[in-house]
């Protein structure tokens, strides 16, 4: 299930989630952005069988928050079950998107961004992520440009605002 929201993310229902993908209702979600001690972002390659965006990378964990669980809760749970990962996570920003996907499905989010910093490897679940690689954050606004294509909806929608971010925070670039 997935919580319905309104334009300023106030919950006005759920919904399953397919579901709501199918016909595009607007929920909330998050996005998690891992970054190593040497300022590079830990990228994961979705599982080739999602039910959408399988095999394009993305970052580093992402999915939806359950009805009556808080975002950032959501947000830790999920990193421990996509990537194997534990640490603190930092909210920073809020965005919403739209997108069509394949298989007739559309993204249709209030996105919550939350950034972390681990040099712990990730452990990760073969059931949610194919692969997984660190990259710094100017070789990955250029594979953005080369290899748009190999990339998620989302992460491409909000990639200048996390590299904005991620320059005010870490100071590079």
């Amino acid at each position: 299930m997935v919580i319905l929201v309104d334009e300023h993310d106030h919950p006005i229902g759920t919904m399953p989630k397919l579901e709501a993908h199918i016909a595009g209702k607007f929920h909330r979600a998050f996005s998690v952005f891992i970054f190593n001690n040497r300022g590079e972002l830990l990228l994961q390659q979705r599982a080739l069988d999602k039910y959408h965006s399988g095999g394009k990378w993305t970052n580093t964990c992402c999915s939806h928050p359950r009805p009556g669980e808080l975002t950032a809760a959501a947000a830790k749970r999920r990193l421990q079950e996509e990537m194997g990962m534990d640490c603190q996570l930092n909210p920073i920003f809020t965005f919403s998107y739209r997108a069509e996907v394949e298989n007739g499905l559309i993204e249709n989010e209030f996105d919550h961004v939350f950034f972390g910093n681990s040099d712990v490897l990730p452990v990760p679940n073969p059931a949610e992520v194919a692969a997984y690689k660190y990259i710094s954050m100017e070789a990955l606004e250029l594979s953005l440009t080369d290899k748009n294509e190999a990339y998620t909806e989302w992460l491409k929608i909000c990639f200048d605002q996390v590299m904005a971010h991620y320059r005010r925070i870490y100071g590079h670039g």
